[in-house]
């Protein structure tokens, strides 16, 4: 018992103190998770719309893989993408095996079941008559898509949010492509992977440090979407102008 008081105390003085280790750990998963969700935003947003949008054969068996995608083990993915990224595998020549840019696609990959499972759901919520009636005020079929993006934006966001939460939370993925490197050019460890590694050597302190810093980031994230809903930001932000002109012509009626 004394032992994990001491190291909690330990772990404290890193934070108040502002250890450069510590914090470049931090800033590194960061930044490495917000790179990565903003690739998967790229790609997951417009396959979420075409999904959600467009009627054709498959549509209930492409929705049921991406949402058990998001249940895949991440040891499995993480196998999966160490297996293409290696020397001998179809992606080897880019050579992204245990570098920052191979964890960054790794999570943007992991996460992307996530953006469009939620997102279809997002956008589908959405009436119907949004995009009918935008396109009878002569936006393009493009521009009535974008109106109803507008009015899933709730959704939308809440999405990127879970998908930050789960990318700087994961471990398995960042493990296996990353390696958990320490020094030199290609630094890879990250909050996680770092704590794994803590236990391992005995160094508590530092492990505590760095779990309590991502609960803080967490707890954080989920509290800016708490506080955006309070305050109606969000629902402002959902509020398109062809969802006003809808609600006029109901209140006519």
């Amino acid at each position: 018992m004394a032992d994990i008081l001491g190291d909690t105390i330990h772990a404290l003085q890193l934070i108040l103190s502002g250890d450069p280790a510590v914090f470049e750990i931090v800033s590194r998963s960061l930044f490495f998770s917000g790179t990565a969700i903003i690739l998967a935003i790229l790609w997951g947003t417009p396959l979420a719309m075409l999904i959600a949008m467009k009627e054709f054969r498959g549509k209930t068996v492409i929705k049921t893989f991406f949402n058990t995608l998001i249940g895949l083990p991440t040891v499995v993915l993480g196998l999966i993408l160490f297996l293409s990224f290696s020397r001998g595998g179809p992606l080897g020549f880019l050579g992204l095996l245990y570098t920052p840019g191979g964890i960054i696609i790794g999570q943007a990959v992991l996460v992307t079941p996530i953006l469009v499972s939620i997102g279809v759901s997002a956008i589908e919520s959405v009436d119907p008559e949004i995009m009918s009636l935008a396109q009878t005020l002569g936006a393009s079929e493009s521009q009535a898509q974008i109106a109803v993006l507008k009015e899933a934006i709730n959704g939308i966001i809440l999405s990127d949010l879970a998908s930050f939460n789960r990318a700087i939370g994961e471990l398995g993925v960042v493990l296996m492509v990353g390696g958990n490197i320490e020094g030199g050019g290609n630094q890879t460890s990250v909050m996680t992977t770092s704590i794994a590694r803590d236990v391992q050597i005995n160094e508590f302190g530092l492990a505590i440090a760095l779990g309590i810093l991502l609960v803080i980031v967490l707890f954080t994230i989920n509290m800016i979407v708490v506080i955006l809903k309070r305050a109606n930001y969000l629902v402002e932000l959902a509020k398109g102008p062809y969802a006003k002109l809808k609600r006029s012509r109901e209140a006519k009626r």
